[in-house]
């Protein structure tokens, strides 16, 4: 997630950037709505330490048009539309969808073989080890996601992403982005596992637990996220979220 100035002195130019919100139902859908934040290495460079959505920058394999055959319901064109520009708008699902992935091990993705759409388990014991050594092979960038879905036959649950908002790094830091931030319930058939490497720990909480923490200093919560949380902590439960998202977020 490196960004560039353009010459001494200079402001970086907002990197291009997709987060994902991931919540779930405490104890089932009808329980109590709780989101996953993920803890920044104090060593980062940008946002060290602080609590954050599983995201990153947009990477060129992220823009492959081969990719596009691999989304669920989601062309370019539909997405480019809805999020207001004139092309590449899928690559913000996609980098959302393999940011979670490396940064939480969730990963958003169907068997393309399964007509049910069932999310993609990785409850086995040899799955999981399997998705594992991708995962690692994606922070290296020894593999890309097109890969991934190509060697697995997995298909993107890009259907399931609903966009939220648009946010730019205000003028000031280090590293700015340009990102879009998209929400998503996490399939219950996959364990969260932070990477031990950008991101120390995570938690689910409720996002009013995670805000009250933030104002007594207990969690360092950036402003977005902060505004994310507000907005979700009018929400009793994942259903009645997911009831106010239908027709607004989907192109």
């Amino acid at each position: 997630m490196a960004g560039s100035l353009v010459k001494e002195g200079a402001q970086p130019q907002p990197r291009p950037a997709a987060t994902l919100v991931l919540v779930r139902g405490h104890g089932g859908p009808e329980g109590p709505l709780e989101v996953l934040l993920l803890r920044r290495t104090t060593r980062a460079v940008f946002a060290r330490g602080a609590h954050v959505f599983p995201g990153g920058a947009v990477e060129d394999a992220d823009r492959d048009p081969q990719i596009a055959s691999l989304c669920a319901d989601m062309t370019d064109e539909q997405a480019s539309r809805y999020l207001g520009i004139a092309s590449g708008g899928l690559a913000y699902w996609v980098a959302a969808i393999r940011e979670s992935f490396e940064e939480a091990g969730i990963l958003m993705a169907y068997r393309s073989d399964d007509g049910n759409r069932s999310l993609l388990s990785l409850v086995d014991p040899a799955i999981s080890r399997r998705f594992a050594r991708y995962r690692k092979a994606l922070q290296a960038g020894t593999l890309n996601l097109l890969e991934l879905c190509r060697v697995e036959q997995l298909m993107l649950a890009t259907d399931r992403l609903h966009y939220l908002s648009h946010r730019i790094t205000p003028v000031g830091p280090p590293r700015r982005f340009d990102t879009r931030f998209f929400l998503a319930v996490a399939p219950d058939c996959q364990p969260v596992a932070h990477d031990a490497a950008e991101t120390t720990g995570s938690e689910w909480l409720t996002p009013g637990t995670a805000l009250e923490r933030s104002r007594r200093g207990q969690m360092d919560i950036l402003p977005p996220q902060v505004q994310h949380l507000e907005l979700l902590e009018r929400f009793s439960d994942v259903e009645a979220l997911l009831e106010a998202l239908t027709g607004v977020s989907s192109p």
